[in-house]
């Protein structure tokens, strides 16, 4: 972490959970509703209490200082349950929504949080995260704030995570989307303009643009998607796992396990230990319990990458037919080729080690080089920041942007 940056998360978290008053009233919801089940009230936070936070929180990040003219409101914060499906299957997942508590019309701004594992860390059930109380706050610049908790976390925390996986990804977004549209339809006070603005770090940097492209793709989606901020995501899964098995050490050995469990509880079926070698290869399928931290899932694996994956499947991943459907996988939950129609913004640390600079970068080359306008889509290096130090600063910056867009 940052240390520059730690003050600010620290305030941020200490100031908002003094102010919110905790609730546990249900919003009835009534038997019309297509996707949203209930919701219910979880916390308030005043204007004042944001104003003071913002202010004092800028000494620690100036950027942080432009956001105060735009602060109009306090904030209502919800938790959601609603209806989706996997694999063909209900389930019922959720998610936060923030609300100015200001009567007005406004624009949805939906946030997809990064890499999680825990239970506990799910943006409607942590109300320490630092990041997610900053977004709930950002409600009070005149946007409606949509957090997922995905699939596995939540309401839906009885069934595995399908880490980046396409299909299921998009459709759980996709559905809380409908989900806030009828709860907000519910407020006497409180309506949609139909404006939608996306944003995401790292997992959810890939899926913002997952969700982008199949709602560009989609002429009868409800909203007007206005712009898409998507940040160091692994846009392109043949390209991070062909960057890595080049490599002597890899820092964060558990997202690989992570894909190759999801990919195995998805119906995969080539042996684990033909990937990985042991004795990691008898752990991947059922280390994630969403009980352990990606910190403790590394410290069970190695960064050594000949040492975590086997000969075979460094030399041939991409070339042998035992490998092809793991190959496969790896294209078919990679972000499909398309052209943004919206304004696009392509956000990266250039020291980042996890999910390198090169990602982002060929996606920006591959979307000029189909056509995009250099003026529709633009990319935005983070100089010198590294995985972690650029969730806030990418942030912050996303935030800045759809305001300027929208006011």
């Amino acid at each position: 972490m940052n240390k520059k940056l730690f003050p600010l998360y620290f305030l941020l978290i200490v100031v908002a959970f003094m102010s919110c008053n905790e609730m546990d009233d249900v919003t009835p919801v009534t038997p019309a509703n297509n996707y949203l089940v209930d919701a219910e009230f979880q916390s308030r936070i005043s204007k004042t209490v944001i104003d003071l936070t913002i202010a004092a929180a800028s000494a620690d990040y100036e950027d942080l200082a432009e956001i105060k003219d735009h602060i109009q409101t306090g904030v209502e914060v919800y938790k959601i349950s609603y209806k989706t499906t996997f694999n063909g299957n209900p389930v019922v997942a959720s998610g936060i929504v923030a609300l100015p508590d200001v009567a007005g019309q406004y624009a949805v701004l939906s946030y997809q949080n990064g890499t999680n594992t825990e239970h506990s860390k799910a943006p409607s059930v942590d109300s320490e995260n630092q990041l997610f109380n900053m977004l709930k706050m950002m409600s009070s610049t005149g946007f409606i704030i949509a957090l997922p908790d995905y699939l596995g976390f939540g309401e839906a925390d009885d069934m595995f995570h399908p880490y980046l996986h396409r299909q299921s990804t998009v459709q759980t977004v996709t559905d809380m989307l409908a989900a806030v549209r009828e709860f907000i339809d519910q407020k006497e006070d409180i309506s949609l303009n139909n404006d939608l603005y996306l944003a995401g770090y790292s997992q959810g940097g890939w899926a913002t643009m997952q969700v982008q492209q199949a709602i560009e793709a989609n002429t009868a989606f409800s909203y007007h998607l206005k712009a898409s901020a998507c940040s160091a995501g692994p846009y392109n899964l043949v390209t991070l796992n062909e960057y890595i098995v080049g490599l002597a050490e890899y820092p964060q050995p558990y997202f690989l396990a992570y894909i190759f469990s999801s990919y195995l509880k998805l119906g995969g079926e080539i042996p684990v230990n033909t990937i990985f070698q042991e004795p990691y290869a008898d752990k991947i399928e059922n280390m994630f319990d969403g009980q352990t931290s990606g910190e403790k899932l590394n410290a069970a694996l190695t960064t050594t990458v000949s040492d975590l994956f086997t000969p075979e499947y460094l030399s041939g991943w991409n070339t042998e037919t035992t490998y092809a459907p793991v190959f496969e996988m790896l294209q078919e939950n990679s972000v499909p080729d398309f052209v943004p129609t919206v304004p696009t913004k392509l956000f990266y640390g250039t020291a980042d080690t996890y999910v390198p600079p090169l990602v982002s970068e060929e996606k920006y080359d591959e979307f000029i080089a189909a056509g995009a306008s250099t003026n529709l889509v633009q990319k935005v290096p983070l100089d010198g920041l590294n995985h972690v130090e650029g969730i806030f600063p990418s942030g912050l910056a996303s935030i800045l942007w759809f305001l300027e867009m929208k006011n």
